[in-house]
């Protein structure tokens, strides 16, 4: 999401960074790559096919549709069947797949029934253009609803150690071994201040608040597969090393209790 210009729309300030980041990702062993052809539109994904093509075998891409965009900041569902097999096409011409290993309904669209959306893409599946399907920003219920309607390996929620909105969410994906996936994971707020909690067990580490936020997350639930976004090597290479941060049973408690 971070490849891309202002307000998620158009060509990133630096497009030779971009690709730097994105080689650079496989390099330090990344093999889970999270966008949407609504990025940019099109953007992020062209970008990875550009950086990464022909793809390592062990590299799953993810992708999402069912927002259109009119302009930066703008974004609208639309769940019609013809739609996200357009997008669909679209993306798997963009990336240079035959086969999209994850791709996931970016919002539910009040206007469409359910089993209509999610039902496109139980045929697009059928078809081998999909592997898996995942859902993003749903409650329980919803999440419940969409397993009666194709198989979900994955949700993809806002979650991270300031907003624990969807620990319920996250409760039954790792109950019912579904991958969940937090965006915007390394949201820190006010517990990064100096003297607070996470700067306190930052610097005991030597490490950065988000690395302590990701190695939270990673602490939090087996099923958690974080996906910060970045749109330099720098802080990609910071928020990697996040992933070696082990945490004691006081200190998750304590960033728990904070939060």
């Amino acid at each position: 999401m971070q490849l891309t210009g202002p307000g998620v729309w158009g060509d990133p300030k630096d497009p030779d960074e971009a690709i730097r980041v994105l080689r650079r990702a496989v390099e330090l062993g990344i093999n889970f790559i999270d966008t949407a052809d609504s990025y940019g539109p099109f953007v992020s994904e062209q970008l990875i096919r550009q950086a990464l093509h022909p793809y390592p075998d062990d590299l799953v891409i993810a992708t999402k549709g069912g927002f259109t965009r009119s302009g930066p900041g703008d974004w609208r569902a639309v769940g019609r069947p013809e739609y996200l097999r357009q997008q669909t096409e679209l993306s798997l011409r963009h990336l240079g797949l035959e086969q999209i290993g994850l791709y996931q309904l970016h919002r539910i669209d009040p206007k469409v029934p359910l089993a209509d959306q999610l039902g496109e893409l139980a045929l697009l599946q059928q078809e081998g253009k999909i592997r898996h399907i995942g859902v993003s920003q749903v409650s329980v219920e919803q999440l419940k609803q969409a397993r009666e309607i194709a198989t979900i390996v994955s949700v993809q929620n806002l979650y991270n150690l300031s907003n624990r909105t969807d620990e319920d969410v996250l409760d039954y994906a790792e109950r019912e071994n579904i991958a969940f996936i937090p965006w915007f994971p390394i949201a820190t707020g006010e517990l990064a201040k100096a003297g607070g909690p996470l700067d306190a067990i930052a610097k005991e580490h030597g490490a950065t608040p988000a690395q302590l936020a990701l190695a939270w997350l990673l602490r939090r639930s087996p099923v958690l597969l974080p996906i910060p976004g970045t749109s330099s090597v720098a802080h990609l290479e910071e928020n990697t090393e996040g992933a070696r941060i082990t945490l004691t049973d006081k200190e998750f408690a304590a960033l728990s209790a904070a939060a």
